[in-house]
């Protein structure tokens, strides 16, 4: 996310407005989609790619490692704020973009984002056609059962757009067909319903250590209520984006019916955060599909270049050496500090073991 200060007042007048006008940006999809029918045609959706796991779990780092190869495509900011028609909003928009100028992200961790850079929008379309799902304290999971039509061809519609925007034909060589990348942390609550709706799909879900994850989401849950308490606008940036992760914003998701029965604890206490990575990781090891492809994030930031070797292999991806030299920005992650408390241990000790199963399976 980009810091709310970065937005003057006419980005935030064309946000607000965009925003309160998701069903007319619907239909312009649906116009786009036929006007550019020809283009899309020339872009199957084939062996995507998802990214997805609770965040601070290295979800960005994989995708700033993938972005940047030629037979990838993903979301950048240029689509923003009309992210449900990208290609209509890329002619319009051509002649009055700005220069690439990159910034910290509002997340304070180093990692610096501007107009180019890949980002995760691809929630805005389940917040739009699941509005049932999302309630004002929680997330409803999916399961296999959650089939709509109507949403599975706007998906694809959507995906094929993002290809078409990204297809870099000097870049990936002839023949080659770009794939479709996308981080959404909430995919981590549709993992059985993705596999079913894209079997040549590849969903990577990188796991960390559970104590180390759990003091990073909460620091960032306070950094993002800080944030929200002094710029609303930024709070609505994060709602209208479906990112439901921290601040005032946070919507937890209710994998397992969690909440008012193991979850006893407020978000702003550690303990919350690990009762959460428990019944969202616990689900993953009962699906067991071939699609899932499991990143030990720990080792890799012990051992990238290793680590990167396994996901070239396991997502046949031919730039295999312009990944490889990204090994070199992989750093080990801030470490916050601080033991677990005696109410914290046996908690902790059950996310370890789902850890460790979980991580046995890791490429």
């Amino acid at each position: 996310m980009k810091p709310a200060g970065t937005y003057g007042p006419m980005d935030r007048a064309l946000h607000r407005l965009a925003f309160s006008a998701l069903d007319a940006q619907i239909a312009v999809a649906g116009i786009e989609t036929s006007l550019y029918s020809d283009t899309l045609s020339r872009h199957p959706i084939r062996n995507p790619v998802f990214i997805t796991s609770l965040p601070r779990a290295g979800t960005t780092l994989l995708l700033e490692l993938l972005s940047p190869l030629p037979e990838f495509a993903t979301h950048t900011y240029r689509v923003m704020p009309f992210v449900l028609c990208p290609m209509m909003w890329d002619r319009l928009s051509r002649p009055f973009r700005r220069r690439h100028e990159e910034t910290e992200r509002a997340h304070g961790d180093g990692l610096s984002i501007g107009f180019d850079s890949p980002e995760a929008f691809e929630e805005v379309l389940w917040l739009r056609f699941w509005k049932s799902h999302y309630h004002p304290d929680h997330i409803d999971p999916w399961d296999s059962t959650d089939i709509d039509e109507e949403f599975e061809t706007f998906l694809r519609d959507h995906m094929r757009k993002i290809v078409s925007l990204g297809d870099d034909k000097d870049a990936r060589g002839e023949g080659a067909m770009p794939r479709y990348l996308s981080k959404n942390n909430a995919n981590i609550a549709r993992l059985d319903l993705l596999c079913d709706m894209f079997p040549d799909a590849r969903i990577v879900v990188p796991i960390r250590n559970p104590w180390d994850h759990a003091l990073s989401m909460h620091n960032q849950h306070r950094r993002f209520a800080r944030l929200h308490a002094e710029d609303g606008f930024a709070l609505r940036y994060m709602e209208w984006l479906g990112h439901f992760e921290f601040g005032a914003a946070h919507r937890p998701i209710d994998i397992s019916n969690w909440r008012g029965t193991d979850l006893l604890f407020s978000p702003d206490d550690r303990g919350y955060w690990l009762a959460y990575w428990r019944e969202c990781y616990a689900p993953v090891l009962d699906t067991p599909r071939e699609q899932i492809v499991l990143v030990d994030y720990d080792r890799l930031c012990r051992a990238p270049s290793e680590s990167l070797q396994r996901l070239v292999d396991t997502l046949n991806i031919r730039a295999a050496d312009t990944l490889l030299a990204g090994a070199k920005q992989i750093h080990p992650p801030t470490r916050y500090g601080g033991l677990p408390t005696d109410e914290e241990r046996p908690p902790l000790l059950r996310c370890d073991a789902i850890a460790a199963a979980l991580k046995a399976r890791a490429i």
